[in-house]
């Protein structure tokens, strides 16, 4: 149990007392307990009972119910909510944009106490005829349950890093004398895992026979062959696949199965693909294969087909950008608005991480229900800040905030309060059902505003949650060329967006790119990797990314930007 778990522990009961109707008082002081327990900055697996009675909300039953989630991961009237629910009903709350109030309705006017007891209900047409439902929450109904069912088993890299480079530590020391890599989408840090990937190269049959007693995995020999097992985790619903082959092909078949089916079947001498040219074998490193071929080296990030071989012929590759070369990091959240830790926290980790400047945006006031900042809080904020800078020196806390764009493409706030930032952050947080056509408009028409500084989180897609708002990407990225916007690369997780298919494209364009952890706690900073990752997937490099400038030169950016 951990900090984010009992948060979840109390969102789900605070779900199924609305779900089964409980005392609306009761409900709602549980909600203003989470609220506050939400928008603290520390811990509360490190907080004493004493601590947490001062927190606003927390009362007796809140104490108690955390006290038994820190001791035996859950407490008594959660227990006696879930002995009283059916375990699909549970899973029916996970299907977004279905709340406790309409799971209740589907459960005793249809008596729908699972996912596919939904969809098939959705799929006759029943579910649009009850009271406050109709077609179109219908079929919002089947599109969520369609994209959950695509994403079943599914991870994202970030989730499943630590536990294949784990697996592959493991399966080295019970395999010494083999041939060992992680192959597959793994190896290409692809933003979302479906099973980690291995290939070994053994001359020996012993090593199966190794193989097949590693305690930490459950295979399935009915889908499993001599050159192919498969299998999963016993921890982790993690599906696992293990090729074989023999020494002497190892490496064509590594480089062969880390790469994507595009970049194998590309054309590189007027005859043979590269999957052809890898099975000649005339080569004994991975850099030999590219030179005897006359391609310059793609990193195996790079190898899905999307015109990286083209630019390896002409040699015309860059350096990719690293993570030792940002040298700011802009968009992040703190305790003014939804984030967990205070300014000054956010201000002296990144400083204590090397950094020479943070960004801080938190959000707007139409985000109210994030905390977003009214006109006073501003003035507050910037205060604060300019003290924290003459005390931080030559640090430096750059005034930005995160501006809703709203319905028709304007942003949140008078021009006299937009004008006071020295960069915003312009991004989309609500309706997020327009068609590609009102979607885009409503972009260009931010991107078009004066006061945007960094396009945020363009399509606004929570991987593995929800999929993003349709836009048209060639045209988003054309307007804030022309415009001088730059583009963030949200480096959260389940966000990575822009996406890195379009970087290229963007660096065409003349566009620069934002590596930023859109962090809400001390601890986002280090998702910046992720955002690397993604950024060099894409091709880019040092000099099209707006934070590897240093803190002199963004704000020399940031005064002539906001002079123009």
């Amino acid at each position: 149990m951990d900090h984010k778990n009992i948060l979840k522990k109390l969102k789900l009961c605070i779900q199924l007392m609305e779900l089964h109707e409980e005392n609306s008082f009761k409900i709602r002081s549980y909600q203003s307990a989470l609220n506050s327990l939400e928008r603290g900055d520390q811990d509360i697996m490190e907080l004493s009972e004493e601590e947490l009675s001062q927190i606003q909300g927390v009362g007796k039953s809140i104490l108690e119910a955390i006290r038994s989630l820190k001791e035996r991961e859950s407490f008594d009237l959660l227990d006696e909510l879930i002995e009283k629910t059916p375990q699909g009903i549970l899973e029916v709350l996970q299907i977004k944009g279905l709340g406790p109030k309409k799971v209740k309705a589907l459960w005793e006017e249809l008596g729908i106490t699972s996912t596919h007891e939904l969809m098939e209900a959705c799929q006759s047409g029943k579910v649009a005829k009850i009271k406050g439902f109709g077609e179109k929450t219908q079929d919002t109904i089947i599109q969520n349950l369609e994209f959950k069912a695509s994403n079943e088993g599914k991870w994202l890299f970030a989730d499943v890093e630590e536990i294949i480079e784990n697996l592959l530590d493991d399966l080295k020391k019970l395999l010494p004398n083999v041939d060992l890599a992680v192959i597959g989408d793994f190896a290409r840090r692809m933003e979302i895992i479906s099973s980690a990937d291995f290939l070994i190269g053994s001359n020996s049959s012993t090593e199966k026979d190794k193989l097949k007693k590693a305690a930490h995995i459950s295979w399935d020999w009915a889908a499993s062959g001599p050159r192919v097992w498969r299998g999963k985790l016993k921890d982790e619903d993690l599906k696992i696949e293990v090729q074989f082959c023999e020494q002497a092909d190892f490496l064509w078949k590594k480089i062969a199965s880390s790469a994507s089916k595009h970049f194998l079947e590309t054309i590189i001498d007027g005859k043979d693909t590269i999957g052809e040219k890898l099975k000649q074998k005339d080569f004994n490193s991975e850099e030999e294969f590219f030179a005897k071929n006359d391609l310059q080296f793609i990193p195996v990030e790079m190898r899905e087909g999307y015109g990286e071989v083209e630019m390896a012929k002409e040699h015309k590759i860059p350096r990719l950008l690293e993570e030792n070369d940002l040298i700011g990091i802009l968009h992040n959240h703190s305790t003014y608005s939804d984030g967990k830790h205070s300014l000054r926290q956010m201000a002296e980790y990144c400083k204590k991480l090397g950094y020479e400047y943070l960004g801080i945006s938190d959000h707007s006031r139409s985000a109210f229900y994030a905390g977003g900042l009214e006109v006073e809080k501003i003035q507050k904020q910037h205060a604060e800040i300019d003290e924290l800078n003459k005390e931080l020196a030559p640090f430096k806390i750059f005034k930005g905030i995160e501006s809703d764009i709203l319905a028709d493409g304007s942003l949140d706030y008078e021009e006299d309060i937009l004008a006071s930032f020295d960069f915003i952050v312009s991004s989309v947080h609500s309706i997020l059902n327009m068609d590609i056509k009102r979607a885009t408009s409503r972009l260009l028409t931010a991107i078009e505003n004066p006061y945007t500084t960094i396009l945020g989180h363009p399509t606004g897609r929570l991987l593995l949650r929800r999929a993003g708002y349709p836009i048209d990407h060639r045209a988003i990225i054309d307007a804030c060329a022309k415009h001088n916007v730059v583009i963030e690369i949200n480096a959260n997780p389940w966000r990575l967006d822009l996406d890195w298919r379009w970087v290229h494209y963007a660096m065409e364009k003349g566009v620069m790119l934002s590596i930023n952890p859109d962090a809400h706690e001390m601890e986002g900073y280090a998702d910046m990797k992720y955002g690397v990752l993604t950024g060099r997937k894409g091709g880019l490099t040092k000099e099209m990314t707006l934070n590897a400038l240093s803190a002199k030169e963004i704000e020399s950016y940031f005064e002539k930007r906001k002079k123009k």
